[in-house]
């Protein structure tokens, strides 16, 4: 059991609550993603991070708002899907891990969920250089729109097989997309993956991908 680390992400005006887990010899870096209306504390994706750190890969899970939009948000439900602010939070703490000496040398891979998934497609396109590998599960990867064709990170979509909407949402987004692509469907989920066995396989798949993509050495030229 690898027990998270609390961290604190200085990022552009505000300051975003995380948690780190960090294996020895880590083969690379996740960054999680969360979808609508939730934060960091999702148990979905905790227990998905605690797979893949078990699997030798880093995982860090990060609140996209602050506690005051949090409180906001669950009023009028209106940052949720602000996908440019999601966008923008993330591509922040994407630029504090290239500051940091600890996780700098790490290859970075995301980890998005629901509206979480079109933020880190979005983040991906901004910064090509530095994110490895995309993975949605049950993501609105439809809501990237034009920029799906910009997207150069080898991208899997795992989708329920009874989320029939996001499916078809997916399918499409499959076609916008001229990366390194593969589109999975879970039989018998549905949108949260709450069927037994489901989380797991997503957690499954999602290791596969990263331990393929991540794996690499890199070497970074020191920042300026």
């Amino acid at each position: 059991m690898f027990k998270p680390q609390y961290r604190k992400l200085d990022v552009a005006d505000v300051d975003l609550s995380a948690d780190l887990r960090l294996p020895t010899n880590a083969v690379g870096l996740v960054v999680f993603v969360h979808g609508s209306g939730s934060s960091r504390s999702s148990p979905r994706n905790q227990q998905v991070a605690q797979y893949l750190s078990e699997r030798g890969l880093g995982t860090l899970l990060f609140d996209l708002l602050t506690d005051e939009e949090q409180v906001l948000d669950r009023l009028t439900r209106e940052l949720r899907f602000d996908i440019p602010l999601l966008t923008r939070r993330l591509v922040g703490v994407i630029d504090w891990i290239e500051r940091s000496t600890e996780l700098r040398p790490l290859h970075i891979g995301l980890f998005g969920a629901s509206t979480g998934a079109a933020a880190a497609l979005l983040a991906a396109v901004e910064r090509p250089d530095v994110v490895h590998a995309v993975v949605s599960r049950g993501g609105r990867t439809d809501l990237a729109g034009s920029a799906l064709a910009q997207v150069k990170a080898p991208t899997l979509q795992i989708v329920g097989g009874e989320d029939l909407q996001v499916l078809d949402m997916n399918r499409e987004s499959a076609g916008a997309l001229h990366c390194e692509q593969r589109l999975e469907v879970v039989a018998g989920a549905t949108h949260l993956f709450e069927e037994p066995g489901t989380l797991e396989e997503v957690a499954r798949l999602a290791g596969d991908w990263f331990e393929a993509h991540l794996r690499t050495p890199v070497t970074k030229t020191p920042s300026r």
